[in-house]
């Protein structure tokens, strides 16, 4: 598929989610729209599969109805199949093109929905989306599946003030959504899920600023992930503690050639049943990610293991417990102190390190404050650099580039096993942006040139610096980038004297201007 038909699918997926809008804001209808769109895949994905189980017997999965002779035992087969190979089974009444055409009815496929034209499907619609998830119970893939569609409410008031309506709106969006090809059939594309991260991201600029709480925008999740997949080409683990709609590590799959599993944790509920739906919707089978839902700090899911590759980005100074008991953790024991009960930015830092393999790269994106805020922060960043040499690099990057906050931002960059201990490379991307509208974008010459000169550690004028380990302790543990970074730029200097000549030379040539407008009033009869 091209760019532009691409751009083209994009913007018709776009259109349709916005069939739903009405009063809704941009975190509700987002949870419909993406939720049919997931139920759509699951049917597709389903009728190729059993098709291809079915192509010796040569007839079609929808072919199998109640009167077929041996109807039952086919269906108990792929069944059976389905659930070890795909996770979820669905029947031939049960798919996304049968329930849209029931639905329909007798209207036509264009964008006037007549209500008495169409046939009521919400309670079967209803039945079937927590079928998938019945269907699932006993088998391996249950907590994948677990109340995925918990979100989509089809008797809310939101969608239609009576029942008609709303069957007529959502009849509306399952026939737009037919007609929509994603071409599941080509292994190679992976055109719905670039267009699900289409969506996800128009959602999040629309959300402003509980963005935060699922997205990581694209230009920054593919600095990270080109990071800390430096130097390799396949990973045995990935690991996000605030995962939120799974993008982030998916992004970092982008980069190697296969990842043998996922691992991530989120609080957010609703963000927690996206991201699992995310992860699906790529192609991950069910066996090879493990996403739970808990806070990460207080509730850890994933303790004991460690991870070839680890990205995040935690919400910017959040609150958390700061209790005390943490201190026997062994999370956060080693340090002595935890992080300030106002700002956990640095408890997500030592959970991180936590669960860092020996020989793994681990990349974060934190507020500036967590380079030279003082207390038990300064306390900590100075024993990951002086007791335990950990901190790899410090990338500043600009202003305005996240949703919902203009603040500028940072990088950390970490390694148990690091082949440059003498030094702490410093990247100062903060001027380095084109402005789009209202947001600050990093476009690819400006993410290329972040990302080789963290690969290279080069140092380059006005832009990174390798700062010795002792230059960082004279500067008593401060890693504020513009003392390391010397970007000032002199500015010309005034001639004081030319300037005071042009100065009189303009005063005359307004004296002489006076003298002739003083003359042409004069002849006209006018003082001046």
């Amino acid at each position: 598929m091209s760019e532009d038909q691409k751009r083209i699918l994009e913007q018709q997926l776009w259109n349709i989610a916005n069939t739903l809008r009405g009063k809704m804001n941009a975190d509700e209808f987002r949870d419909y729209i993406l939720g049919f769109i997931f139920y759509k895949y699951l049917s597709e994905k389903m009728e190729i599969f059993a098709n291809d189980i079915l192509k010796q017997d040569k007839i079609s999965f929808r072919e199998i109805t109640p009167k077929l002779k041996q109807g039952k035992e086919y269906l108990e087969a792929i069944r059976e199949e389905a659930l070890e190979k795909l996770g979820y089974f669905l029947k031939p009444e049960e798919l996304f093109s049968e329930v849209a055409k029931r639905g329909r009815g007798s209207n036509d496929e264009g964008e006037n929905f007549d209500e008495a034209k169409t046939n009521f499907i919400l309670e079967d619609l209803q039945k079937i989306l927590i079928n998938i998830q019945l269907s699932t119970m006993g088998t391996d893939s249950e907590e994948d599946f677990d109340n995925l569609f918990e979100d989509m409410d089809l008797n809310s008031t939101k969608l239609g003030k009576t029942p008609d309506a709303r069957n007529a709106i959502i009849a509306k969006v399952l026939t737009h959504l037919d007609k929509i090809d994603f071409k599941l059939e080509d292994l190679e594309s992976d055109v719905l899920g670039d267009s699900y991260e289409y969506l996800i991201g128009q959602f999040a600029s629309g959300a402003g600023k509980k963005a935060g709480e699922f997205y990581t925008p694209q230009q920054v999740s593919k600095i990270l992930a080109k990071i800390v997949t430096t130097e390799k080409h396949k990973l045995k683990s990935v690991y996000d503690p605030t995962c939120g709609s799974g993008s982030l590590l998916l992004r970092v799959a982008r980069e190697v050639k296969d990842v043998a599993k996922f691992y991530g944790q989120e609080m957010n509920r609703t963000t927690y049943n996206l991201a699992r739906m995310n992860m699906i919707l790529h192609g991950v089978h069910y066996r090879k990610f493990d996403i739970k839902q808990e806070d990460t700090l207080e509730h850890p899911q994933h303790m004991g293991q460690q991870f070839e590759a680890i990205v995040a980005n935690p919400p910017f100074s959040a609150q958390w417990s700061a209790n005390p008991l943490h201190l026997s953790d062994d999370r956060f024991s080693q340090y002595g102190k935890l992080a300030p009960a106002s700002k956990a930015d640095y408890a997500f830092v030592q959970h991180m390190v936590h669960h860092l393999a020996e020989n793994g790269i681990m990349a974060l994106v934190l507020p500036h404050g967590v380079l030279f805020r003082g207390g038990a922060e300064q306390h900590i960043r100075k024993y990951l650099i002086e007791q335990k040499n950990y901190l790899d690099a410090v990338i500043g990057l600009p202003g305005n580039i996240f949703y919902g906050t203009s603040i500028p931002t940072c990088i950390l960059v970490i390694k148990k096993c690091r082949e440059m201990p003498d030094n702490i490379l410093f990247i100062d991307a903060s001027k380095e942006f084109e402005k789009v509208k209202t947001q600050n974008i990093l476009r690819e010459k400006h993410i290329d040139k972040i990302v080789d000169t963290y690969r290279s550690r080069k140092e380059i004028e006005k832009y990174s610096h390798c700062a010795s380990l002792k230059e960082i302790a004279e500067n008593d543990f401060n890693l504020n980038i513009p003392r390391y970074v010397d970007t000032f730029e002199e500015e010309e200097e005034i001639d004081i004297q030319a300037v005071m000549a042009e100065i009189k030379n303009l005063e005359a040539k307004r004296t002489d201007l006076d003298k002739q407008i003083d003359v042409y009033m004069k002849e006209l009869g006018l003082v001046f």
